[in-house]
């Protein structure tokens, strides 16, 4: 069963709603996944997601209330198979903290779409509601992406 773990930097926008989306995608495909997500940094650990990811999410059938952020630990490298960042900074965070012994799988999500390679998912934290519907738009096109790409045979 794979194991993917989504990080953005606070834990209560990005990464919990790439969670859902794939949590979603995986439903639709009768799949069993570990999912989960974290943050880089510390300040809203323990803490819902924003008000405004939960109500995008529950617009589109998922349930993200319950979760609670959280900050990356070293035993997520080896935990988890995969660990997906949402832009770049958080990308060479995750880099720099990695312990020599990790084993995950480090990517940045919109490279597991066709033609958004390199790009950072929109963060919506200092905008309008409508930065969230912007936001789930490209957490669900890199959800199927990324199961495509995480389900397929190994060489």
């Amino acid at each position: 069963m794979p194991s993917i773990l989504f990080v953005c930097l606070g834990n209560i926008c990005r990464s919990p709603l790439a969670e859902a989306a794939l949590r979603e995608a995986a439903r639709r495909r009768d799949l069993d996944l570990t999912l989960d997500s974290a943050g880089t940094g510390d300040w809203h650990a323990g803490e819902p997601p924003d008000p405004r990811a939960v109500a995008v999410a529950a617009r589109h059938g998922a349930d993200i209330s319950g979760l609670r952020a959280r900050q990356v630990t070293p035993g997520d490298f080896i935990r988890f198979d995969h660990i997906v960042a949402l832009d770049h900074d958080n990308l060479e965070n995750l880099r720099r903290l990695a312990p020599a012994d990790a084993t995950a799988r480090l990517s940045l999500l919109l490279d597991h779409v066709p033609g958004r390679e390199g790009q950072a998912v929109a963060d919506p934290w200092f905008g309008a509601a409508e930065g969230f519907d912007v936001t789930w738009a490209e957490v669900t096109a890199a959800a199927e992406g990324l199961l495509d790409g995480v389900l397929k045979p190994r060489r």
